[in-house]
């Protein structure tokens, strides 16, 4: 009975160390998983400050338009549009914007095409986005 108990006592281990050793990665293995890290991490870190950036666009873009439409309202009810300057900013809280005032003759009579184009900047860049609309000019009589 010892001599079974030891036999399959020596299949065990010798199983047991037949495992150990498929268990472990070889250095090809080793060497190929950091390969394929090495350039999965650069692209990811290139998507992430993409879609970083793209926030930040879409976020700034957002606030320009608002101004622009605020801005634009006011200058067309007040008729401003008329004598105001062509360029300025949006007061000490929205330092980063600035706005460009441009007035267009229309086809029909009294009629000017108003468009003003919000400057801002995102990540070193300087964006815009433009707001148009069509005013009546006021006659003087």
């Amino acid at each position: 009975m010892n001599a079974v108990f030891r036999n399959n006592n020596l299949r065990a281990s010798a199983s047991n160390s037949a495992l150990s050793r498929a268990v472990a990665f070889t250095f090809p293995e080793v060497l190929a998983a950091m390969v394929l890290v090495a350039t999965v991490i650069p692209v990811t870190l290139k998507g992430i400050h993409i879609a970083n950036r793209v926030s930040v666009l879409a976020e700034r873009q957002a606030i320009a338009v608002r101004l622009a439409e605020q801005y634009l309202n006011e200058l067309s009810v007040t008729q401003q549009w008329q004598y105001s300057s062509a360029k300025g900013n949006f007061g000490p809280e929205w330092v980063d914007y600035r706005w460009v005032l441009l007035k267009e003759p229309w086809s029909e009579n009294n009629l000017y095409l108003l468009t003003l184009i919000v400057y801002f900047p995102v990540q070193g860049r300087e964006q815009n986005v433009r707001l148009s609309t069509l005013v009546v000019a006021e006659v003087s009589s």
